[in-house]
């Protein structure tokens, strides 16, 4: 994702389609990811409802509502369903029940396919075919996707199935004969005066970005999102006091983002240390600073600081 954000800033002629979701907004350094879709020839967005991504567009613009998984499918063979894989790895179905709101609406893989159609011109796939029964998409899948073995008959499972796991199977292949380890050394995340560690989370009434309530039943936080959650002896240091409004700013090589007003609210975090909830505080998150490897946003690593909003 951050490699394509990159390419996207770069690049003023690539097209931008993304499949459902808020895009905008469940990125890192929001003010830059903006600045690419911008940058964009075209950017389509399939969706179930509005979200701020539809408002930042590049120099042409699509919105192509879809049916919902809760939306009644039915193609050429009949009712259809999808599949979905929830926290814990299981692959299920999930078929929608509620009559769509208007005829015209497509599904997501009679979208996708329509517009291979239209600009895949030199292939062999039948993408009709595939729309008529997505049954014949999970076949194309088990054919190329190691764990989805007889995908059709096992998606049909009440429970679903399991997808591979080394660490739940117990299917580690030692090194020779013995365990291999690493010495690892300690990042340097040392602080400077005022400055904390910050990491994103999500409250309980959330999905990815999609906010469901305002409570985060999970931490005691009610009719509020725009919070930094820190250590009482952080507050006390800083000279704040609980319900104060402060701006939260990271500066990475140079570059200084800002959050403004954010509620300081005393919690049993280290010393140190604050939170703060996705996706309101990714603005803050460096497009270039990354975990190794993975080359996912350091979202739970931000140093900021906190500024005051005088009221």
């Amino acid at each position: 994702m951050v490699d394509s954000i990159k390419r996207m800033h770069e690049n003023s002629g690539m097209v931008f389609i993304a499949m459902g979701g808020n895009f905008l907004s469940a990125t890192p350094d929001t003010s830059y990811t903006a600045e690419a879709l911008r940058n964009c020839m075209l950017t389509v967005h399939v969706s179930t409802k509005l979200n701020r991504s539809h408002l930042v567009t590049g120099k042409r613009a699509l919105i192509l509502p879809s049916l919902g998984r809760s939306d009644e499918d039915i193609q050429v063979s009949g009712r259809q369903f999808v599949s979905v894989e929830n926290s814990m790895g299981v692959v299920h179905s999930s078929t929608g029940k509620l009559k769509p709101l208007s005829k015209e609406l497509l599904s997501e893989p009679a979208i996708i396919a329509g517009i291979a159609k239209a600009t895949l011109k030199q292939n062999h796939v039948d993408w009709s075919a595939m729309v008529d029964d997505y049954d014949r998409i999970r076949d194309h899948i088990e054919a190329v996707i190691p764990g989805f073995e007889d995908y059709n008959k096992r998606v049909r499972q009440p429970s679903g199935f399991y997808l591979p796991n080394n660490a739940r199977n117990g299917s580690f292949e030692p090194i020779g004969g013995r365990a291999k380890f690493t010495i690892n050394e300690l990042p340097d995340n040392a602080l400077k005066s005022g400055e904390l560690l910050m990491s994103t989370v999500r409250t309980h009434d959330q999905f990815n970005t999609t906010i469901y309530g305002m409570n985060d039943r999970y931490r005691g936080i009610f009719n509020e999102r725009r919070v930094v959650l820190m250590n009482a002896q952080d507050i006390s240091n800083q000279r704040l006091n609980k319900g104060d409004v402060v701006d939260l700013i990271s500066n990475y090589k140079n570059v200084e983002r800002r959050a403004p007003r954010f509620l300081v609210i005393p919690y049993s975090v280290p010393q140190g240390c604050a939170i703060t909830y996705f996706p309101e505080a990714n603005i803050l998150i460096p497009i270039d600073s990354v975990a190794h490897k993975s080359n996912t946003p350091t979202s739970k690593l931000v140093k900021i600081k906190l500024e005051k909003v005088a009221l």
